[in-house]
């Protein structure tokens, strides 16, 4: 691990000033920045600790909807009644996520934050070739095992997963990132690798994610997420889906958020699966007919292909899931 300075920030002020220097990390709960510490691939000059700045890990739920704060404890989030009533696949999102341990560090920023977990990215020693860490040097996934690597949002630049559980939620939710006198929202914050894989998320240098809001929605009520993975425990998703669904009057589908984690490069909304049951009859059939849409444009490799029929099957399992909810 590289020597660093460290910082206790004053304010949020003097922290965005402090992180607009291209050497700087910010240190949250520290899960991940010491992870890509120690195998090399963070090398920051100077920590930014901003653990102590007030105001900052509120966690509100109320008629507009859901407030988080970026130094929320995802452990605490989880366990929040109100959030697990009116925003289920928040909390379970997050309740699947990583090892109660990390889960009580961890914090709501960091954790949107967090890296690829691709071999290839986080084994520099052996793999000097990665395009996330130095650009133009190529993708070592491209000709290596990719079993755990994206069908979705790929470029010859890069084919790494994005890891995380609780974006995925709020992709599907239609989260709103605060970054301060900025908003971003959560569709348009993960970026696509294209020819900049080294660019992962919309931060201007300087800007902090002070918090996360959802609006409050029938959908969001009526939410859940599923995940598959290798084991019952601290493992990151093959598949996962988050799904929120409301029905109408005459019990056709007036509202469906669909999206998908473990098969892109982004946590990915699948906006066609929601297009193709929006105001029909959510019938086994039509349900089944929809969720093939789920991986539609993908780009499979050799290892990866089994994600093809399983995304589609997870998708119909959550949302048959909501309807036998919503019908009870």
């Amino acid at each position: 691990m590289k020597a660093f300075s460290y910082h206790r920030a004053s304010g949020l002020e003097a922290a965005r000033q402090q992180a607009a220097t291209t050497d700087a990390a910010i240190l949250a709960g520290g899960t991940t920045l010491l992870d890509l510490a120690k195998c090399e691939v963070a090398r920051p000059e100077q920590v930014i600790d901003i653990t102590r700045l007030p105001g900052l890990d509120e966690i509100t739920v109320d008629a507009q909807g859901l407030r988080l704060g970026a130094l929320a404890r995802m452990a605490r989030v989880a366990e929040d009644a109100a959030v697990r009533t009116a925003f289920p696949a928040v909390a379970q999102a997050l309740s699947l996520s990583a090892s109660a341990q990390i889960r009580n560090m961890a914090t709501i920023g960091g954790n949107l934050l967090q890296r690829t977990r691709c071999a290839y990215f986080r084994d520099p020693a052996s793999f000097p070739a990665c395009n996330r860490r130095t650009p133009g040097s190529g993708c070592a996934a491209l000709d290596g095992i990719t079993t755990n690597h994206a069908l979705l949002g790929t470029s010859e630049a890069c084919i790494a997963t994005y890891p995380g559980d609780l974006a995925v939620a709020l992709v599907a939710l239609d989260a709103i990132i605060h970054l301060g006198e900025r908003q971003v929202a959560a569709t348009d914050f993960f970026l696509l690798p294209g020819t900049t894989p080294e660019r992962e998320f919309a931060l201007a240098p300087g800007e902090i994610i002070t918090a996360v809001t959802l609006p409050a929605s029938r959908a969001a009520r009526r939410s859940t997420y599923l995940k598959l993975r290798d084991r019952a425990s601290y493992e990151f998703a093959t598949v996962s889906v988050a799904a929120g669904l409301e029905l109408d009057a005459e019990c056709r589908v007036a509202t469906l958020r669909v999206a998908l984690g473990g098969v892109a490069t982004i946590p990915w909304r699948a906006r066609a699966v929601e297009a193709a049951l929006t105001g029909r009859e959510p019938t086994p059939e039509a349900v089944r007919e929809a969720c093939l849409l789920a991986m539609q444009g993908a780009t499979p490799r050799p290892d990866n292909r089994h994600k093809l029929e399983l995304a589609p099957r997870l998708v119909a399992r959550a949302i048959e899931t909501l309807l036998w909810e919503e019908r009870a």
